[in-house]
């Protein structure tokens, strides 16, 4: 990685218009990388062709510099590029990330890694374990890591195969680890959910860890996964026995008549949006009792106080603009949600001028009243305002917050979109205030790569990038320098701390 000595502004618009303003760019240059996703998963695609004039509209733009050539990172001048550790024993594509301590894991298709980032500028490998079956959703909590398995196997074991989900033998669901040896981790436990394990989301206990499993797209060909599936799976798990780890309830979250229960019908009904058979992702606030849910075609909100049987407060749809409710972040005093879009799954090329600023974006939700009367009130979109090449997957993905006190700020991943750091204090005009990303992994055609999360813990951002690597940030800004001084011992950025408490 080589420090350019002329940094240099990049405009990000594709002849639209030049970069926010006061966001200049440092350059670097960084080889490309390639990935290789566990061929039995539908969402690690292969590379995608594109016309012939959009191939060529991309490779003009970088040649006028209006975006930065394959594998060049550009970021404004408020970010710095401390660290990028490429992909090593696991070639899958690398996706979530947990923290404990000077400990960073992140999950990779074909298993998880764990970096000492003691000397966060440096990150170090750890250990690295081989356990294919995505996407390998990772949290920790004590001596315990969960990974999710979405991926239909011939087993539980981590040597096994991809199998068809028609195959009554095939699992998926979630595996349990014991870290307590970092550089060996022990595989203790799994316990088999229906649909499998897309994402999970722990509620950490004294004596017990309780996870939400959720999983989607039911077939009638499918036994393990038969429609309706309109709830999520909740796990059971002791402390000091994980092994006796077990479902304890399916809460449905939608009830209603039909064979698909009372979700969002999706299409025909509301062309361009997913028919809600699951959810995808669940981020609780303990602190609160609650819960806000991205489920398909729906946005809810839920009480935890019992977290075995979760409580329905409101539910919202947005047929206009919102294809797929992907992830949710609670702001500190809970009276915001921010849900994202994934128009596209992720693997589509949706930061376009044609999409436009409200799909594939972020949805910021004010929570107004108390108790179980609390509702959802949508207040405004929000979406990076550089336009990406039509080679590039792109649309709102993973993040969290920014811990200042008295404000709202995030910090955001939108894959090869690379990561945005965007104020939402004012919930009707949210702002970018600061971004770091790529330019396209390949000019002549679409390839799964960019950030997948980008989280803030301890002073830093680490950005887990599915084909480059790990990289790590750092935010030089007085609008994000009180949030130095918040030091965790855990995040799971889905379950979601009280910073100040």
């Amino acid at each position: 990685m080589t420090l350019l000595n002329s940094p240099r502004t990049r405009r990000r618009r594709l002849g639209v218009g030049a970069v926010a303003a006061g966001l200049l760019a440092t350059l670097l240059t960084v080889a490309p990388a390639g990935a290789t996703p566990d061929p039995g998963d539908p969402d690690a695609a292969a590379p995608r062709s594109v016309s012939k004039s959009d191939a060529a509209a991309a490779r003009e733009a970088v040649e006028r510099g209006e975006i930065p050539g394959p594998g060049e990172v550009v970021h404004s001048a408020n970010i710095e590029h401390l660290a990028n550790v490429p992909k090593d024993a696991l070639p899958g594509l690398n996706t979530d990330i947990a923290f404990q301590g000077r400990y960073a894991f992140a999950g990779n298709y074909d298993g998880f890694r764990i970096f000492d980032i003691s000397d966060p500028d440096s990150p170090k490998t750890v250990s690295q374990v081989l356990c294919p079956g995505g996407q390998n959703d990772v949290s920790v909590s004590g001596n315990l890591l969960f990974l999710s398995t979405d991926s239909s196997r011939s087993d539980n074991s981590c040597n096994s195969t991809s199998q068809p989900a028609t195959e009554k033998s095939s699992w998926e669901g979630m595996k349990v680890f014991d870290i307590s040896d970092k550089k060996n981790p022990r595989y203790v436990a799994a316990v088999e959910t229906a649909c499998g394990s897309h994402t999970h989301t722990l509620v950490p206990k004294k004596r017990d860890v309780y996870v939400y499993v959720s999983s989607y797209s039911p077939n009638a060909a499918f036994p393990d996964c038969r429609p309706p599936h309109d709830g999520i799976s909740v796990i059971k798990v002791p402390r000091k026995a994980p092994q006796k780890a077990a479902v304890v309830n399916f809460p449905v979250l939608f009830p209603g008549e039909g064979p698909d229960g009372g979700g969002n019908p999706g299409g025909p009904t509301h062309p361009g949006v997913s028919k809600t058979t699951g959810c995808h992702d669940i981020t609780v606030l303990p602190s609160k009792d609650l819960a806000a849910g991205a489920c398909m075609g729906d946005g809810l909100l839920f009480s935890i106080k019992d977290p075995e049987n979760p409580k329905i407060i409101d539910q919202v749809q947005d047929n206009e603009n919102f294809a797929f409710w992907h992830s949710a972040t609670f702001n500190q005093k809970a009276d915001k949600i921010v849900f994202t879009d994934e128009l596209g799954g992720g693997s589509g090329a949706t930061c376009d001028e044609a999409t436009g600023p409200k799909r594939g974006a972020n949805g910021i939700y004010d929570v107004q009243g108390k108790g179980d009367k609390r509702k959802l009130v949508f207040r405004s979109y929000f979406k990076i305002p550089r336009h990406q090449a039509a080679t590039e997957n792109c649309v709102a993905h993973n993040g969290s917050l920014i811990p200042v006190k008295g404000k709202d700020l995030m910090v955001q991943a939108w894959y090869q979109g690379g990561v945005s750091v965007w104020d939402f204090t004012d919930s009707s005009r949210p702002r970018e205030i600061g971004y770091f990303e790529r330019g396209p992994h390949a000019t002549d055609k679409i390839t799964t790569a960019g950030s997948w999360s980008a989280y803030y813990y301890n002073g830093r951002v680490y950005s887990n990038d599915m084909a480059m690597g790990l990289d790590v940030l750092k935010i030089d800004d007085k609008r994000v320098k009180a949030a130095e001084r918040v030091r965790l011992g855990e995040l799971n950025v889905q379950t979601q701390p009280d910073y100040f408490d």
